[in-house]
């Protein structure tokens, strides 16, 4: 059984008061969530310090405008904590950056919740966001898949936190709009949260609706691999699928693991020099530009076997309409099983391609 604190108000107001307490009484240095910039539907990271602000903030809002985990990664150690509110997606990519000397632990009193997907960016540009809400709230009560979610959201298994301090129930909670249950995972949840009014309690997170969930997104996924594999198997898929890239490598730049100061692909370096553009034209009659775009992509693949989170941005910001999250999804799901290792999932557990077994070497007859 987890313990459990449980307040009498709405999750978001009830985490919104914990916040501006933790401010008035000087426990953290800010408060790093979502926000409402506007009237529209604009909507940004913030991270805030004065309690009067807090009115702006939405922290289980349905959206990433980006991955938070690299944003945090980004922050230098602050005097007092900052208390952050991310999606669990977002707070293995931090964990993932942590391993690689990307980002610190350090002063953070990471919350997270049971997330039940978000909406792709492009939908806040269509019509007024706010009219799809009501609907996905209900839908989070129920514990179903919303309609118009992410790709990637619909196939999510791990859309319960791992590594929060605190986590907010809200799948399956019929009385989100009136009570919030936030479980205390560890010693400094429960320091923080001393102070809170809310009542205590034993319970676990796991439910029969979250298991639910679980069956329902296993299912997604099986019947979106099936079509995938259908539509792009074999060479011809891979040239099929990765042929219509441009080149623009927005892929990479949103990736929470693409962290490189420098990256080889973003150099000249397979660019083709005349001699070698002349050789290979004289070979094959015509030659696609630019070059290596499929080589980018294999490239990729490599690093994010073991590495993607399945947040989905990448496949959010390509302007070819390529699934690259959902192949990474695929792809990384049989690298976890060769390796028993879920990305994000334990900070001290190393990165299969720094692990080197012996067992291994004999495998490969050496």
């Amino acid at each position: 059984m987890d313990r459990l604190m449980k307040v009498n108000k709405s999750a978001e107001l009830a985490i919104i008061d914990f916040f501006r307490l933790l401010l008035e009484n000087d426990r953290v240095s800010g408060i790093f969530t979502l926000r409402k910039i506007n009237k529209d539907d604009s909507v940004d990271y913030c991270l805030v310090t004065d309690e009067n602000r807090l009115d702006e903030a939405i922290p289980f809002y349905p959206f990433m405008p980006a991955n938070a985990g690299q944003i945090l990664s980004r922050f230098s150690p602050m005097n007092k904590p900052v208390a952050v509110v991310i999606k669990p997606c977002e707070l293995r990519a931090f964990i993932e950056l942590v391993k690689r000397e990307q980002g610190t632990l350090d002063n953070f009193l990471l919350i997270s919740y049971s997330c039940a997907g978000v909406f792709p960016i492009i939908k806040t540009g269509d019509e007024p966001f706010e009219k799809f809400l009501p609907s996905y709230w209900e839908t989070v009560k129920r514990g179903g898949i919303s309609q118009g979610i992410r790709q990637t959201c619909k196939v999510c298994e791990h859309f319960l936190p791992m590594n929060a301090d605190i986590t907010i129930s809200l799948i399956g909670e019929n009385k989100l709009d009136s009570e919030c249950k936030m479980f205390l995972n560890t010693d400094k949840a429960k320091e923080f949260a001393k102070d809170f009014e809310g009542e205590m309690l034993e319970e676990d997170l796991e439910s029969p609706v979250i298991n639910s969930l679980l069956t329902k997104r296993k299912g997604e996924k099986e019947d979106l691999f099936t079509e995938l594999s259908s539509k792009y198997s074999g060479l011809d898929g891979m040239i099929n699928i990765f042929g219509r890239c441009i080149g623009c490598h927005g892929c990479s730049r949103v990736c929470p693991i693409c962290y490189c100061t420098l990256c080889d692909f973003e150099s000249h370096n397979y660019d083709y020099s005349a001699s070698i553009l002349e050789r290979e034209i004289s070979q094959k009659g015509a030659l696609r530009l630019p070059p290596d775009t499929i080589f980018f992509h294999l490239g990729r693949l490599i690093h994010m076997s073991f590495s993607c989170i399945g947040c989905g941005l990448c496949t959010e910001v390509c302007p070819a309409n390529i699934p690259v999250s959902t192949l990474f999804i695929k792809i990384g799901e049989e690298t976890a099983k060769m390796f028993d290792y879920i990305p994000g999932r334990n900070v001290k557990e190393a990165i299969p391609v720094t692990v080197f077994k012996e067992e291994e070497f004999a495998e490969l007859g050496e």
